[in-house]
């Protein structure tokens, strides 16, 4: 395990790492104007929503760690607190990157990068046409964590007006999120695509108690094939088999053949049974899994 103590240590060295593990992030295409109304556009991934009522977003303009030097978005807002977050999808990725050159004040980047330009309805700066979601906000407070290269500047904003494309919405009016196609940052100059195979479902334990990984047999905790997200998965299961259900499990036939291939093997059908078990957890069935699980148990007693 590698030990580090940021005092100890470069912010170059200590950013880097911070960049590489705390992701992935989602993207803030923040717009701003000067007190002379110059459009600004540029992306930021130190960046998230924090609250639904009011709806609070926030995100981080950095000082820069090479020279301590401020962005111009963080000028802009000290000017004018007001912000539009646009979210940024795969399509238009590469010019959101080409955004966040470092041009000289004054330099619109809805024309270097080749966005559109939309009115707001409640804030002064603009929109980005392409952008799948934007959020005008008004800047309800900046907090800055410290005065050196590197140090963060939290711009706190309220959503006052939210502008969704029609386009990435399901039957239900909700975000699909391979409509949305949305793109976030990883370390270096890595990003990632959150749709198609990349995502993945987990029904949310809100309404239900699972039995807890700590009430499974001490032969599944410490399994040699089971992962530690097969017993998350078998920890959620809501009750405890009854003996009865168990014995059912032995009419499949996989586990007939395992029972066939391996009873004069307590370890290799207990293993046998795992594999099993793991390979229906793939099909999201926790339940017939902890049943296949508990047998297997049952034949060390």
């Amino acid at each position: 395990m590698l030990t580090i103590d940021p005092k100890e240590h470069s912010t170059s060295l200590i950013h880097n790492y911070l960049l590489g593990a705390v992701a992935p992030r989602p993207i803030a295409f923040a717009s701003t104007v000067d007190s002379d109304g110059t459009p600004n556009v540029s992306p930021f991934s130190f960046f998230n929503a924090f609250g639904a009522n009011p709806p609070i977003l926030v995100f981080s303009p950095a000082r820069r760690g090479r020279d301590n030097t401020t962005k111009h978005t963080f000028d802009n807002i000290k000017e004018v607190p007001e912000v539009v977050i646009n979210m940024v999808n795969y399509d238009m990725v590469y010019q959101a990157s080409l955004a966040s050159t470092e041009y000289p004040k004054g330099v619109n980047e809805f024309d270097k990068a080749g966005f559109t330009m939309v009115q707001s309805d409640k804030v002064r700066p603009y929109r980005v046409g392409e952008s799948p979601v934007q959020f005008e906000c008004k800047v309800l407070q900046v907090i800055e964590t410290g005065t050196e290269g590197g140090a963060g500047n939290l711009v706190i904003c309220e959503i006052v007006m939210m502008h969704i494309n029609e386009a990435v919405l399901d039957a239900d009016q909700k975000i699909d999120p391979n409509k949305i196609d949305l793109v976030a940052r990883m370390g270096g100059s890595w990003y990632c695509r959150a749709s198609g195979k990349s995502l993945f479902s987990i029904p949310k334990p809100i309404h239900t108690h699972g039995i807890g990984v700590d009430a499974l047999p001490a032969s599944v905790q410490l399994s040699n094939v089971l992962t530690g997200n097969n017993l998350g998965q078998l920890g959620n299961v809501e009750d405890m088999p009854t003996p009865a259900h168990i014995a059912e499990i032995k009419n499949d036939d996989r586990v007939k053949e395992i029972f066939t291939q391996s009873s004069d093997d307590k370890d290799l059908l207990l293993f046998n049974l795992h594999t099993y078990a793991a390979e229906i957890l793939e099909m999201e069935d926790a339940v017939q899994a902890l049943k296949i699980v508990l047998l297997a148990e049952s034949q060390l007693q």
